[in-house]
């Protein structure tokens, strides 16, 4: 294990210093719509984007994996994840082919409808099925596919859940998520929720932004801060929306999405410097909360993202 996934793991209870025994295979999870078995844990995973990834590092499962891919088209690795991912092969820059998948011979891509794989795209779960090579779908973005329920903490521990399940190692997924429930427990213990701040989320855009809704992650980190998010009856996770809604509700917050070329800077610089925004309360009191792409995406950084957001909203 590398000292990245080790600092990882550190933040779990010590049972993870125990090892487990072997789980009896095959074992079936929930995948979306599809219930998906695995007759042993695979040993040549794959998978895509930076919050993926490092729900694989966490659990301790780089030595099952034989690369990743989607990062760097998009995004920028900090030290940490440079880390994590040392000497292991980014194998796209953005989405993978089939052919990238085949030729490392993989066996499972642990990937997400618009995380890697696109509705009616070459690469789907049943495209990869004749391959050898099966799929698990992140949570949050089954919406793409099908009707789920809004957006939870929940989503993100179902995963590591799933992923413990799949590699045999449930033990320290259930280790993992006691801790971070009890972390979350403690950040948010002191926040007053009669009356949630109003917050938007800026992922990115000028002429219309681009922003969470009610089964993105975001909604579910600003809930438990103790905010509500003022388009959280925007029915898609991630989308485009006009900025007339965004004035008129008034945001007394704004979340900024920090990652690409446009930095978290020169977006708050974007809105305090059009005079169409002077109206609203977080552009005149100077309130925003930078969340980078991987706290505000389903993963092991979400804990981060709400202790974060809780010092933004309530610290006056």
């Amino acid at each position: 294990m590398s000292r990245f996934a080790g600092r990882l793991a550190a933040l779990a209870l010590p049972a993870l210093m125990i090892a487990a025994p072997a789980l009896a295979y095959p074992v079936t999870v929930e995948s979306c719509n599809r219930s998906v078995t695995f007759d042993a844990a695979p040993e040549r995973a794959i998978s895509n984007d930076v919050n993926l990834t490092e729900m694989m590092l966490v659990l301790g499962l780089r030595d099952r994996m034989v690369g990743y891919t989607g990062i760097s088209g998009w995004k920028t690795l900090d030290p940490e994840m440079r880390e994590g991912v040392a000497e292991m092969p980014e194998l796209s820059a953005k989405y993978p082919t089939k052919e990238v998948l085949a030729g490392a011979e993989a066996d499972f891509f642990f990937a997400g409808w618009n995380y890697g794989m696109k509705v009616g795209g070459e690469v789907t779960p049943e495209t990869l099925e004749p391959l050898g090579i099966k799929v698990y779908e992140l949570t949050e973005s089954c919406i793409h596919i099908g009707p789920k329920a809004r957006s939870s903490m929940e989503d993100m521990y179902a995963d590591i859940r799933n992923l413990g399940a799949i590699f045999g190692v449930s033990d320290r997924a259930e280790a993992l998520i006691t801790e971070w429930t009890a972390r979350l427990e403690a950040a948010t213990a002191g926040v007053d929720r009669s009356q949630p701040l109003r917050v938007f989320v800026y992922d990115s855009g000028e002429e219309a932004p681009f922003t969470a809704g009610a089964y993105a992650m975001p909604t579910a980190l600003i809930e438990a801060a103790g905010g509500k998010n003022i388009l959280d009856d925007l029915e898609k996770s991630w989308a485009e929306v006009a900025w007339e809604p965004v004035i008129e509700r008034n945001p007394e917050v704004i979340v900024i999405v920090n990652y690409g070329d446009v930095t978290a800077e020169q977006k708050i610089a974007f809105l305090k410097g059009n005079p169409a925004f002077a109206s609203i309360d977080a552009v005149k009191n100077d309130r925003f909360v930078v969340l980078d792409y991987v706290e505000a995406t389903p993963g092991p950084r979400n804990i981060k993202a709400v202790e974060k957001l809780v010092a933004g909203f309530w610290a006056e």
